[in-house]
C-alpha cells in the first residue's frame, strides 16, 4: 500500500522526464522529430497512453466515491446520457479492431485525442466549483488534460512518420463558448460530470489498446489478438 501511495506522488515527474511528446516548430505545429526514431516514438505514445489511462481510472474511482451515491451510479448507462464520442466512426467490437487498417487505428485514436480536449478542460473549469473537491482529483484532471494535448501531437508525428500524411498538423479546439458553458443543478452537474469520467476512461483504454494493437502488427502481424 505503502508502494503504491509513492507512484501515486511520482508518476506525473515520471512521464514528463522520462517520455516528453512536445515536438513543436517554432509556428506552433508539430515537427517530424527526426531525433526520435518511429520505433521509440510509437512506444512513448504507447506509455503515455497507458498512463492517461490509469489516472483517467483513479480519477473516476475518486469522484465515485466523493459525490455519486450508488443509486446513482446506476443510471449513467440510461437513455439520455450518452458519451461524447459516440456519433464518432470508431471500431467497437473485436472483430472490427482487427480488420481495420495501421491508417484507420491511428486516425481513431487521434479521432478520440482531439475529441476529448475540450470536455476535459470544462470539467476542470466545473471541479472547481465544488466546495469539497480533493486537491488529489483536481490535480488529476488537470494532469490529464495537459497530457491529453502531448498524446496529440505524439499521435500527429505517428501519423506522418508512419503513413507520410506530411501536411498534418495538430488541430485541438480552442473555441469559445461551447454545449459546456451552461451551469447546471448540482446534481445535474454531479451526473454530467460522472458520465464525462466514465466515458473518458473507456476512450481513454481505446486509445490504449489501438495503440498496443498498431505496435503488436510491426512485430508479429500474424499474431495480434
Amino acid at each position: 500500500m505503502r508502494g503504491a501511495a509513492w507512484a501515486v506522488l511520482l508518476w506525473p515527474c515520471h512521464l514528463t522526464i522520462s517520455f516528453p511528446l512536445e515536438c513543436k516548430e517554432e509556428q506552433g505545429s508539430v515537427s517530424h522529430c527526426p531525433t526520435i526514431s518511429q520505433e521509440k516514438l510509437l512506444d512513448r505514445v504507447i506509455q503515455h497512453a497507458e498512463l492517461i489511462y490509469r489516472v483517467s481510472e483513479e480519477s473516476c474511482s475518486l469522484f465515485e466515491d466523493m459525490f455519486v451515491p450508488f443509486p446513482l451510479r446506476l443510471q449513467r448507462n440510461q437513455a439520455g446520457y450518452s458519451c461524447v464520442t459516440k456519433a464518432l466512426p470508431i471500431p467497437s467490437s473485436k472483430s472490427e479492431i482487427q480488420q481495420i487498417s495501421d491508417k484507420w487505428l491511428l486516425h481513431s485514436v487521434l479521432m478520440l485525442v482531439q475529441s476529448w480536449i475540450e470536455p476535459l478542460v470544462y470539467l476542470q473549469t466545473t471541479l472547481d466549483r465544488y466546495d469539497d473537491a480533493p486537491d488529489m482529483l483536481l490535480n488529476k484532471t488537470k494532469w490529464v488534460s495537459e497530457k491529453l494535448i502531448s498524446l496529440e501531437q505524439g499521435v500527429v508525428v505517428l501519423i506522418r512518420k508512419m503513413l507520410d500524411e506530411g501536411m498534418l498538423t495538430a488541430t485541438h479546439s480552442e473555441q469559445g463558448p461551447s454545449q459546456y458553458d451552461e451551469q447546471p443543478e448540482m446534481l445535474e452537474s454531479v451526473m454530467r460530470d460522472y458520465i464525462l469520467l466514465s466515458c473518458f476512461k473507456k476512450d481513454a483504454h481505446k486509445m490504449e489498446t489501438f495503440l498496443k494493437l498498431l505496435k503488436c502488427r510491426q512485430t508479429d502481424k500474424y499474431n495480434c489478438a
